[in-house]
């Protein structure tokens, strides 16, 4: 794999014209991705050893896709990988709300997308997901990118599982250019903020959209980068904390806390807005939200206790590597 390394300036002002102009391959991405599915579920069912029930959709204005979901496994309280290949005549508000250039275009979008909602307090959620979208239009080049990332959601911080979460990251975008995870890190930062609460929805990540800046080839393979790490990051800090002893106190706050993870993919995540938007299977669009959730009035944590250090040390903004 060629390596593109450059600090302070964008990749894209050193391709050339031959590296923009590769050909655009739809079926390897596609190939990718459902080999993706099958290699973080073999990884999540290890850990787990409940069986996963799948789903095969057909979307009735073009294309479909392939759930897997877990419900109360030892490990895993509710979980789901999923993929999804759609298309049709028109975009999404969704996609082009901030690029209206891309209206009246026929568009595809593939993807893997995931969420792992344990029954341990001390093991954290974790999200991730990697897509590609083409738009095309009859007489003009097509439009296409690659988007993506991971974040972490814990419950009770622990320094250890978020330097390695996020020294993880790293590894996986550095070869491309040391640039990149300090770039897709604060994004994530951004990205994964509930603002009418004034917080982060956790230790965030990477998050990265729009991302074509290496030409096909070597954006194809970031994406690849990233969607390979998320088992590299997310199963030592499982195993780790897997058997953590936990009681009453501690399900309660994972309870209330995951209220914060419904608020956000209802009222913020673009990845819902756009399944929903495009039709899409409402069942997998939806896997994503936890089975049980609780919300407090005006609850607060007790000061110097393990919830309220949830707040002060680890849902801040924070450079972890």
């Amino acid at each position: 794999m060629k390596t593109l390394v450059k600090s302070g300036t964008y990749l894209q002002d050193r391709l050339s014209a031959q590296d923009k102009m590769q050909a655009i391959d739809k079926n390897l991405v596609k190939t990718y991705l459902l080999g993706l599915q099958d290699s973080i579920c073999r990884a999540l069912q290890a850990e787990d050893g409940a069986e996963w029930k799948e789903d095969s959709w057909v979307r009735d204005e073009g294309g479909g896709g392939r759930s897997r979901v877990v419900v109360d496994g030892p490990l895993i309280e509710k979980g789901g990988v999923n993929f999804s290949h759609v298309f049709g005549d028109q975009m999404p508000a969704s996609a082009t709300q901030n690029r209206p250039e891309l209206a009246g275009r026929s568009f595809e979008a593939m993807g893997v997308s995931l969420v792992i909602h344990p029954n341990n307090p001390y093991v954290p959620t974790s999200h991730a997901n990697v897509r590609f979208f083409i738009a095309e239009k009859e007489g003009a080049d097509p439009v296409w990118w690659f988007g993506g990332g991971y974040d972490l959601t814990p419950y009770y911080g622990n320094e250890e599982d978020c330097i390695h979460w996020h020294s993880t990251a790293k590894k996986a975008c550095d070869p491309f250019s040391e640039e990149l995870h300090p770039r897709f890190k604060g994004w994530c930062d951004d990205y994964f903020y509930l603002k009418h609460r004034d917080e982060p929805r956790g230790v965030g990540g990477l998050f990265f959209d729009d991302f074509n800046e290496l030409g096909f080839d070597q954006s194809f393979a970031f994406m690849r980068s990233i969607g390979d790490s998320f088992t590299k990051a997310y199963l030592p800090i499982l195993q780790r904390r897997r058997a953590m002893e936990y009681g009453e106190r501690e399900r309660n706050f994972q309870l209330y806390r995951r209220g914060r993870y419904v608020e956000f993919n209802l009222v913020y995540d673009r990845g819902t807005l756009f399944g929903l938007q495009t039709g899409g299977r409402t069942e997998s669009i939806l896997m994503s939200l936890p089975p049980l959730v609780r919300w407090e009035y005006d609850w607060n944590p007790e000061p110097g206790s393990p919830e309220a250090e949830l707040y002060e040390k680890y849902l801040i903004h924070r450079d972890w590597v």
